[in-house]
């Protein structure tokens, strides 16, 4: 199967608010792409769809085929937008929860990653900032040896001097034939790293092109044209 994900008429509304409208979508594998929108435009909803957080109110997703769930967690690694790790813990007794419960998890990488970003393994995550905090929750993520890693927001809360090294990071830790979909609303530092872009509005996908694409069909950056689109 080309494409890692499919999903068709998929549509997400919580009472008469509609947060994800009737999209449709092919992704391919070995691709990084960028989910693209302002906040509040359905990026969220979507990867949770994707992650059986939530559930449907009309149409599919498959995932390597299967529907959201058991099986397909085991090839998905999923950043969510908000720390979800014990504050109590320290850094090695995480690492070492993520070896247990994932069989994809490499501890040897995780390790080398929190070195270059001298982090203590020995910390405990309340002694920590909020931005170490969220390259904490990056490395844990990107330590695994999965299909499809899902990325909400990775670099919303960190410094501009470490965006490079987490960007960095995202494209030396993953196989070539993984995909990985890359939520944020900041567009400029990682436009470099991206290979297409989906563009979402409202709960509603405005725009699925290749970077190369859209450089060459209106001679615009997708960080331009973002803020053309969105009016930013």
């Amino acid at each position: 199967m080309n494409n890692i994900l499919e999903c068709k008429n998929l549509t997400k509304a919580f009472g008469n608010k509609v947060a994800l409208n009737d999209v449709t979508l092919s992704i391919p594998r070995g691709r990084i792409i960028g989910l693209l929108g302002p906040n509040a435009s359905g990026k969220s909803t979507f990867i949770k769809l994707c992650n059986d957080l939530l559930t449907p109110t009309r149409g599919e997703i498959l995932i390597d085929g299967k529907r959201p769930g058991v099986e397909t967690k085991k090839i998905v690694s999923y950043l969510p937008e908000r720390n979800y790790l014990n504050e109590w813990m320290r850094v090695s007794d995480i690492v070492g929860f993520f070896r247990d419960f994932y069989d994809d998890f490499n501890v040897e990488k995780a390790y080398d990653m929190l070195n270059r970003l001298d982090i203590n393994p020995r910390d405990k995550l309340k002694t920590m900032s909020k931005g170490t905090k969220e390259k904490v929750q990056l490395i844990l993520v990107m330590s695994r040896e999965a299909q499809l890693y899902m990325l909400d927001e990775p670099i919303g809360g960190v410094d501009p001097a470490a965006r490079d090294y987490i960007l960095d990071t995202i494209l030396g830790n993953y196989n070539e034939n993984a995909t990985i979909i890359l939520s944020t609303h900041i567009i400029s530092d990682i436009e470099k790293i991206l290979d297409e872009v989906i563009f979402i509005k409202e709960g509603r996908i405005v725009l699925n092109k290749t970077v190369d694409e859209i450089r060459e069909e209106t001679g615009k950056s997708v960080d331009s044209l973002f803020r053309e689109v969105f009016r930013c």
